[in-house]
């Protein structure tokens, strides 16, 4: 397979690490099905409106925007259908569009979360190593006072035994 076909590119994005994620596959997948679902709805959409009176998608080009329009729930009114396998196709298109939409932002949040939650760990592990290293720190200064006092009260000791 030459490194610059369609399918070659596929593969060498899937099989990153970051492609790996679950998230990130259901978003590429879902984009890949909606465009599927594009080219087809707009391909067999054409002959039953073609013909019919009032149509006004006569052709692919015009076809592929409908469906481009139709998918993204932008709708302008420009294009519609008016036959009957015209609007069951215009509804499965509607349909796998705000599914793809929804995937989408389910995956973009599940990133963003995930992201969130990853920096929360590290501040959570950073906190938890300056508490320990500040315990450490503090136990050998408590030691250290201690032994201070325990100097002080032997010299203040000494000194009532030597005094008057």
């Amino acid at each position: 397979m030459p490194p610059l076909s369609p399918l070659f590119l596929l593969r060498k994005l899937l099989g990153g690490e970051r492609w790996q994620r679950l998230h990130v596959k259901a978003s590429v997948w879902a984009v890949l099905g909606l465009v599927l679902v594009l080219l087809l709805g707009s391909w067999i959409i054409v002959p039953y409106e073609h013909s019919a009176p009032r149509a006004s998608i006569t052709s692919f080009p015009l076809a592929l925007w409908w469906s481009l329009e139709t998918a993204t729930t932008v709708g302008y009114g420009d294009l519609y259908p008016v036959t009957a396998p015209g609007r069951v196709i215009a509804g499965v298109v509607m349909l796998v569009g705000i599914s793809v939409f929804s995937v989408v932002t389910a995956s973009l949040a599940t990133w963003f979360v995930g992201s969130a939650g990853h920096r929360a760990r590290q501040v959570a592990q950073a906190l938890e190593h300056a508490g320990q290293d500040g315990k450490a720190d503090v136990s050998e200064e408590v030691r250290a006072l201690h032994a201070r006092f325990d100097r002080m009260e032997r010299l203040l000791t000494q000194d009532r035994g030597s005094g008057p």
